[in-house]
């Protein structure tokens, strides 16, 4: 077997970590951690610092504390010298003028708390007006002048009101209540925006969130224009989920189109406020069409967004005057005879208005493009692209990145030395770093420390950063990063929270995949009292689909706290990320196209052969387990290769593509009309009669993912092929267990691995 040391970032990480780990499991007296540590939703889970910090103006960053919103800063200003911390309020002082005014009061934050629960209480600093902080009751939105200690404006937040969009110029708040959209004006005077029976929906994500989606309301630079989809499914057959929790069980409907079959249709609204008129785009009939990546000109006047035909092969940037609807051109497209796949909005230059960047994968891999809008008038060339592909432009076009790395995310720009600030895989496939490249001269340079896994905030001019990192040795840490020489002050270095139990060790490196020469990065994790003369039996744990990766640069090598437990309880845990899976470039990912599963099963399978090639693993004992595309990997890997799994868990499994829905299973699956090859030998009912080893399906009742219906099929299958797997339902539950019955979730697996793999 061919077994590569990753690349040089990492390979430094990877001699430390074993080191780090060692120096934890060698004493004896310490205890090893248990699943209620090692799973959230556990009674005594263990997790990282989760402090946060949001920028105030461009001088300081407000850290979000327990009882106080405290600040640093970033310069020598206003009396204060970089890096000294001030209290902007306390809680008990917000809350005092809060109840005065009859707004409620702000909840205290609470260190058992997750992020997504501390989010509502201070919702963002307004970056342009210094003193002002925005906070929320759940009953009202208040904007707080810390300096002065007084409230100078609210706004009540309509009961029921979901999907809140607020625009901190306008201060309207965009919101959903049920099927339909509305706006809250910044007087607090309620417009009701849509009015559409069951079946059509406003104001909400759609395309099931493919496509970059995450959202359905998309203000104007202003606030004074409300861009929104609009999306009728009415003719999606709805499809049945069971609610048990009557004492006479209802029928859940949901509207769950299934590749092959009908769609729904999608339009796109401008409303003004000011007005209370609704203007469509005349996009034309929306039937087989995706509209996506939606994004404002400078000047209020133009919509963009991206269109995809239902074959996802074809992609046109389409610009729409926002007060007619009015197409006013199409001006870029890309073709890819797999699929093209945008997942980004173009972004203005915040300096020149005529300039934007597009993120395109023409290349192999997702770089920055930088358009000319003056030059739409060209008459236009079609150009072969790299990918394979061609596109067709007509305007001038520069491409700002470019090389065998991706760019993941734009975080904004420096517009005093006109850069753009970005992460990248540039370092390698497992990191993400940050960049800076200007745009006069292309030229690239980094701006955190070089390792790990970074996110960022960029202040509102550009100039500083909130860096905020892990790496295999670190858990945490927070930097705050001058852009133009790379100075930064530590704001949190947090602990590790294993620290003082006993922990396994980590490895990682890289094999060839079955095309034998694709690197793939696995990560293998071995018992704290690992010894190499004993014979270990191992579990894969895979995922193995699009837009995932399992094995990276972060926090311990981004491993599972199931993986460290089983390991404790002395099994070899081994993930390996297949052809098909994220941060590696298009090539990589569409190797599988047509063909889920298959390609993905052959490197799994290599994987396997370096596990048996090492003296320490039992090769008769070898497990499978995973959730998801995971689970249908698991399936897969059980009924292709029963000689070589032993036993598997598989959690809400794909086992029929032609049961999953349109836009995520035609992308890689094309129809099952125009692809019936693929889809036969996907279809894992086809292989029931292969099982031999000991297969649990579990699955959540009210998965509208990966309908249950998958499961309950699978099963008829195995029955009429006289095969024996196990099934688990967690009622209530939709594609995932998630709280407190996460930890039941995993010991249920535990067992199963106990009972059939220990021995």
């Amino acid at each position: 077997m061919n077994v590569k040391k990753i690349n040089k970032g990492i390979a430094v990480l990877l001699l430390a970590v074993p080191t780090l780990f060692t120096t934890n499991v060698m004493a004896q007296e310490t205890k090893k951690p248990t699943l209620e540590d090692l799973i959230p939703g556990g009674d005594t889970y263990r997790k990282t610092d989760n402090k946060q910090y949001q920028w105030y103006a461009d001088a300081a960053c407000l850290e979000l504390g327990a009882e106080r919103i405290e600040g640093t800063w970033t310069v020598n200003g206003v009396g204060a010298k970089a890096g000294n911390t001030f209290t902007a309020i306390t809680l008990e002082e917000a809350n005092k003028l809060l109840e005065e005014k009859g707004l409620g009061k702000l909840s205290n934050f609470s260190k058992t708390q997750s992020l997504n629960q501390q989010r509502p209480v201070i919702e963002g600093i307004l970056l342009q007006i210094d003193p002002l902080i925005l906070v929320n009751t759940g009953k009202n939105r208040a904007i707080i002048d810390w300096k002065k200690k007084e409230i100078i404006w609210s706004q009540p937040i309509p009961e029921k009101a979901a999907n809140e969009d607020w625009n901190e110029v306008s201060r309207h708040l965009a919101y959903t209540i049920g099927n339909n959209l509305y706006v809250m004006t910044d007087n607090g005077s309620m417009l009701q925006v849509t009015n559409e029976p069951e079946g059509i929906v406003c104001g909400q994500s759609v395309h099931r969130n493919e496509f970059g989606i995450s959202k359905g309301t998309f203000w104007s630079p202003k606030g004074d224009l409300l861009a929104f989809y609009r999306m009728n499914e009415s003719m999606v057959t709805p499809y049945p989920l069971v609610d048990i929790t009557q004492r006479i069980a209802v029928v859940d409907k949901v509207r769950y189109p299934m590749a092959g079959m009908l769609s729904h249709q999608v339009k796109v609204g401008v409303y003004n406020p000011a007005t209370q008129k609704t203007v469509y785009l005349d996009a034309g009939d929306p039937k087989d069409r995706y509209f996506t990546n939606i994004s404002w000109a400078p000047d209020g006047k133009t919509i963009y967004l991206i269109e995809l035909n239902r074959d996802q092969n074809h992609a046109k940037l389409c610009q729409y005057n926002a007060e007619t609807g009015e197409l006013m051109g199409e001006i870029y497209e890309e073709r890819h005879p797999k699929y093209v796949e945008p997942q980004h909005p173009i972004i203005f230059l915040p300096w020149d208005s005529s300039k934007f960047i597009y993120q395109s994968q023409r290349d192999g891999y997702n770089h920055l493009y930088l358009f000319d809008v003056k030059t739409n008038d060209m008459k236009g060339e079609t150009y072969g692209s790299q990918n394979g592909g061609t596109y067709f432009q007509r305007q001038n076009v520069t491409q700002l990145t470019q090389g065998p790395w991706l760019v993941k995310d734009v975080l904004g720009f420096n517009t005093t030395k006109k850069e753009i600030i970005f992460t990248a895989t540039k370092e390698s496939p497992l990191q993400s770093n940050i960049y800076k490249v200007s745009i006069s001269n292309g030229k690239i340079t980094p701006l955190d420390n070089g390792t790990g896994v970074h996110s960022a905030q960029l202040s509102a001019s550009g100039h500083y950063l909130i860096d905020n990192y892990s790496s295999p040795e670190m858990p945490r840490s927070i930097d705050l990063i001058t852009v133009k020489n790379g100075k930064s002050i530590n704001l949190l270095t947090a602990k590790d929270q294993y620290e003082g139990l006993t922990m396994p060790s980590i490895e990682v490196g890289t094999i060839k995949a079955a095309d034998g020469k694709t690197d793939l990065y696995y990560r293998m994790v071995k018992p704290a009292d690992f010894d190499p003369t004993k014979k270990y039996p191992a579990i894969i744990y895979v995922y193995g689909g699009p837009k995932a990766q399992m094995v990276t640069g972060s926090w311990m090598y981004n491993v599972r706290g199931w993986d460290i437990y089983m390991a404790n309880k002395g099994y070899i845990m081994f993930t390996l990320d297949n052809r098909g899976s994220d941060n590696r470039g298009l090539e990589f990912e569409n190797a599988t196209f047509r063909q889920l599963g298959i390609e993905e099963g052959k490197d799994q399978v290599k994987g396997v052969e370096f596990l048996k090639a090492q003296p320490y693993i039992d090769g008769d004992r070898i497990g499978v387990h995973g959730w998801s595309f995971g689970g249908h990997m698991t399936t897969a890997l059980m009924l292709r290769y029963p000689e070589i799994f032993k036993v598997g868990v598989a959690g809400g499994p794909v086992i029929d593509w032609s049961y999953y829905e349109i836009m995520y299973g035609e992308r890689y699956m094309d129809t099952p009309e125009s692809n019936p090859d693929g889809y036969q030998q996907s279809n894992l009912k086809n292989l029931a009669g292969n099982l031999k080893g000991h297969l649990l399906i579990i699955h959540d009742d009210h998965d509208d993912t990966c309908v249950p219906q998958h499961t309950l099929s699978f099963m008829k299958a195995c029955v009429d092929a006289r095969t024996y797997p196990d099934l688990f339902i967690y009622p209530t539950h939709k594609h995932n267990v998630s709280g407190r019955d996460r930890v039941h979730l995993h010991e249920k697996i535990t067992r199963y691995f106990e009972d059939y793999l220990s021995k």
